[in-house]
């Protein structure tokens, strides 16, 4: 049986690569975007936004929940959903460490070689 060596990685590389999964799929993205974009909890207007059906834009809820860069209140027989502030700036700031650490300026070593 094989075993995954997820467990074997820095607690923040496992962190990150859990938060680039949920934004790998531009529905996601664009839920992200709606949300910060209006800066308020939304309910059953995120489905009129987008192009998919109600069940499938609450399981791309569902997932950004999971990794904690949306929350959702239940409000009777409804879930309002808003970004969650302190994750996503702790997401934000993880991210740009690796961005900010590979950014070449000038260097080098960032340059291309000519063949």
């Amino acid at each position: 049986m094989a075993i995954a060596k997820t467990n074997e990685f820095e607690k923040e590389a496992i962190y990150l690569a859990d938060i680039a999964k949920a934004l790998s799929h531009p529905a996601r993205i664009q839920i992200l975007k709606i949300l910060t974009e209006m800066n308020v909890c939304m309910c059953g207007d995120l489905v009129g936004l987008l192009p998919l059906a109600q069940s499938t834009v609450s399981q791309h809820l569902k997932e950004l929940k999971r990794v904690g860069l949306i929350k959702g209140d239940i409000d009777g027989p409804k879930v309002c959903y808003c970004v969650n502030p302190d994750n996503l700036n702790k997401a934000k700031k993880e991210f740009e460490i690796i961005f900010n650490h590979y950014t070449c300026k000038g260097a080098k070593s960032c340059r291309t070689k000519k063949k």
